[in-house]
């Protein structure tokens, strides 16, 4: 049975009226029993907070023996996992897994479905997107790729993907996360999930430009950017790490993935001390789905002086993980600026929601991932699928951020009408927040921070 690594809060189950035959109830009693024992092994709480799970068990099994439909069923799987009071414990619908789980490339926590075929490597056609008002919208054209030499934009919206409508999958898979701090995250991955594929191999999409007029293009697909990547048993990631100057005084630094520290870590450390006399350094972890949790704290340590300051506890069923910072100094005395978007998830909200706590940077955008913790998702025999988080995370001021999120200070929504004006709402508002800091100490002090 495939496992794959993935973050997810309760879901809702769609609907499917019709009659089992005796091989889906047989399927659907291993597939009960099976979230059953998984639990019972991992949960991160071996007394599962003096809840008595063989009495769970021994109540909603019968149930599951005369259920009547395929949603009953989830129905009864969803109560026993609700007892438990956590929110990233779920049952993904057969259909909805589907429209997830396409040949994907995918982050530690990302859902990943059919790899490649053997001296296959997956590609991109150079486009990043985010589901604004139930539309495919262009955020990003990586520059000198195949959508960059045909002329696709930022603002751009996307109706098709290999003569495929977006719309059902998209309308599906917004109701069935319509509660959920997730739901930017599966939107988003529907659409990808679609334009990624084996490189070499075009895609046809059909876009609407600025102007709403169709626009059909057939883009090659590329290899992604950034240096080849492996981390314990994920698969192998492309990670890339940005900086740039904005004016004289901001240092904007982005990056896809907490891996490959080897390279992440000098990287950013040389950004940090190419601006140490800056008025404030700008994070943008927007997009980014996290890696390796502790890179966290060894991110968080040039901006952290004091030592023993924590971003939060992980609780696993051995032992706490404390997210200790350590401070590297010199560490840089401006302001710090964290931008974050539903697609921020894991190490991403791990560090944000820590250094809001700290007091030690301001948050812009829009609430993240809500999905904080690492897990597991196994096809169960029924073909539904079964996600557990064998963990509990919280950060340093008692927050729970699985299936809560991060919420800015500055929320500040990426719009089409902003991306055709090539504007960004968040950048914008982090990069003023710091300026205004800047003039407020020249005024009192008469220097610059």
């Amino acid at each position: 049975m495939r496992r794959i690594a993935f973050l997810l809060p309760l879901l809702i189950a769609i609907p499917i009226f019709a009659a089992l035959t005796p091989e889906q109830q047989r399927a659907n009693l291993e597939s009960f029993d099976k979230v059953w024992s998984t639990v019972q092994e991992k949960h991160w709480d071996p007394k599962m907070g003096g809840l008595d799970w063989q009495a769970v068990r021994a109540e909603l099994r019968p149930k599951v023996e005369s259920a009547q439909s395929e949603a009953e069923v989830r129905e009864i799987i969803g109560e026993m996992l609700a007892r438990l009071h956590e929110s990233h414990n779920a049952v993904i619908p057969g259909e909805v897994y589907h429209d997830l789980a396409n040949p994907v490339k995918a982050a530690d926590d990302a859902p990943v479905s059919a790899a490649p075929a053997a001296g296959e490597e997956d590609g991109t056609p150079g486009i990043d997107i985010r589901v604004i008002d139930q539309e495919a919208v262009v955020v990003e054209v990586e520059p000198k790729s195949p959508a960059a030499r045909q002329g696709v934009r930022p603002g751009w919206t996307i109706k098709a993907i290999n003569d495929e409508n977006l719309a059902p999958a998209l309308t599906r898979t917004a109701g069935t996360y319509a509660k959920s701090t997730m739901r930017d995250m599966m939107l988003s991955r529907v659409v990808l999930s679609r334009l990624w594929g084996p490189a070499g191999n075009p895609v046809d999409i059909e876009f609407r430009d600025g102007h709403d007029k169709r626009v059909l293009l057939s883009l090659d697909r590329e290899a992604f950017r950034g240096t080849p990547s492996k981390f314990g048993y994920l698969p192998e990631e492309h990670v890339w790490i940005e900086s740039k100057r904005i004016g004289n005084d901001v240092e904007y630094i982005r990056f896809n993935l907490f891996l490959d520290p080897a390279h992440l870590v000098p990287a950013f450390q040389d950004a940090v001390r190419s601006c140490m006399s800056c008025a404030g350094i700008v994070i943008d972890l927007r997009g980014n789905p996290g890696g390796i949790g502790l890179l966290a704290t060894g991110i968080a340590g040039y901006f952290v002086a004091q030592p023993d300051e924590r971003l939060g506890t992980m609780q696993m069923r051995e032992l706490p993980l404390k997210f200790v910072v350590n401070p590297r100094p010199p560490v840089f005395p401006g302001k710090v600026a964290v931008l974050i978007d539903g697609l921020s998830a894991s190490t991403s909200e791990i560090f944000a929601g820590g250094m809001q706590d700290l007091g030690r940077a301001r948050i812009f955008g829009t609430r993240s991932a809500g999905a904080a913790l690492p897990s597991m998702i196994e096809r169960l025999p029924n073909g539904d699928a079964f996600q557990f988080a064998a963990a509990s995370y919280t950060s340093q001021s008692g927050k729970v951020l699985e299936g809560a999120g991060v919420t800015p200070d500055e929320t500040k929504p990426l719009t089409r009408a902003a991306l055709l004006a090539g504007k960004d709402p968040a950048l914008d508002a982090a990069v003023d927040w710091i300026r205004q800091g800047a003039r407020a100490s020249m005024n009192t002090k008469g220097i610059t921070q």
